[in-house]
């Protein structure tokens, strides 16, 4: 069957709409898929890389994790722990007590801890009136203070000399964790 001209006009034109649709349409989405497959592949390169560096560097990690973990075991051995706040100020006046009298004062009064509270931390403040006749026990009360575990750190001190007795004052800090609000971040 032979093709009149205005047939092969009809499908030349056909022709030409096909093209110009294959451009204008399929073109810009064709390429939009190679272009998003190209961003994945460098998103999945890019992954690989920061994996290899990941594993490369897990050794200085897990050493920085245990120094984390053997700072925070020491941090945690240095600080007053207790249910409720008026405990943790007894455990403070109880250690100041006791390190008092195991270097050979004889403690008189001990005034109502003060506490400074900064967020979930407190800094517990106590003060203590001691008497001794040998003034060398006041220098072993202060060593047993610099070393005391939890770390109770002199805050001022006092020490008058009358006759053979010697009388002073005594105000030391511990830190604490605020226990209703520790309790609150674990649960």
């Amino acid at each position: 069957m032979p093709v009149s001209k205005r047939e092969k006009n009809i499908l030349v034109m056909a022709a030409v709409v096909a093209v110009v649709f294959l451009i204008t349409q399929v073109g810009p989405a064709v390429q939009s898929v190679y272009e998003r497959r190209a961003a994945e592949i460098e998103d999945v390169l890019l992954a690989i890389t920061r994996e290899e560096r990941l594993i490369e560097n897990s050794p200085e990690w897990r050493e920085r994790r245990i120094d984390a973990q053997v700072q925070a075991a020491e941090v945690e051995a240095q600080i007053f722990s207790g249910n409720t706040i008026p405990l943790i100020e007894a455990n403070i006046q109880r250690d100041l007590t006791q390190h008092a009298r195991e270097s050979g004062l004889s403690v008189n009064s001990t005034r109502l801890a003060e506490r400074l509270e900064s967020g979930d931390w407190l800094l517990i403040s106590q003060e203590m009136s001691f008497r001794t006749t040998d003034a060398a026990d006041t220098i072993r009360f202060l060593q047993r203070l610099e070393n005391s575990s939890p770390l109770l750190r002199v805050k001022d001190f006092s020490l008058n000399r009358s006759r053979n007795q010697y009388s002073g004052s005594i105000t030391v800090v511990g830190f604490a964790r605020d226990p209703a609000t520790s309790a609150s971040t674990e649960v």
